[in-house]
């Protein structure tokens, strides 16, 4: 199992409401996601509400790309929310220690978009297979993040967790 930091992915939040050309042009249902060509990833995270994840540096360019007429808020949040990445064969197995969703193929496949409590904090996940195997990124409110952080350290040590350099369980 590893454990990434994405916190410095940029993170954009667009609420638009049905039959704005916001909500055409994402396009993507609440629960779901895809990639668009230009490496942003977009997530129905709930009903009229999307959050779009791109890499580093990219924030300002997504947000202003999301066309605001008509009933659309566009948010940039990369700095109120953590994220961090779980990957590997027993990915799915560490967070069944943690979480409180069904994290069944059947249920939660590569590419559900879903909210859940995961160590007692409330987040977002969006699962993100790589290499075919489960990878699940998990998004919260940034003074969380710590604790989140050594929360699924500690339960992924059974798993010969990967952790990144500089930060630990303690």
């Amino acid at each position: 199992v590893t454990v990434e930091d994405e916190t410095v992915t940029a993170k954009i939040v667009v609420r638009a409401a049905a039959g704005t050309a916001a909500a055409a042009d994402l396009a993507v249902p609440y629960g779901q996601s895809r990639l668009r060509a230009d490496g942003t990833l977009v997530c129905g995270t709930r009903p009229d509400e999307w959050t779009l994840f791109a890499a580093v540096g990219r924030a300002a360019e997504v947000a202003a790309s999301v066309n605001t007429e008509g009933f659309v808020n566009v948010i940039d949040i990369t700095h109120g929310r953590a994220m961090m990445r779980v990957s590997g064969r027993k990915a799915t197995a560490l967070l069944a220690k943690v979480c409180n969703i069904d994290l069944a193929d059947d249920m939660t496949p590569d590419g559900a978009v879903f909210s859940g409590s995961v160590a007692k904090v409330t987040c977002d996940l969006l699962r993100s297979d790589r290499a075919g195997e489960p990878s699940y990124l998990i998004s919260c409110e940034r003074s969380f993040g710590d604790y989140l952080f050594a929360a699924l350290a500690d339960a992924c040590t059974e798993f010969g967790a990967i952790l990144p350099v500089g930060l630990d369980i303690h």
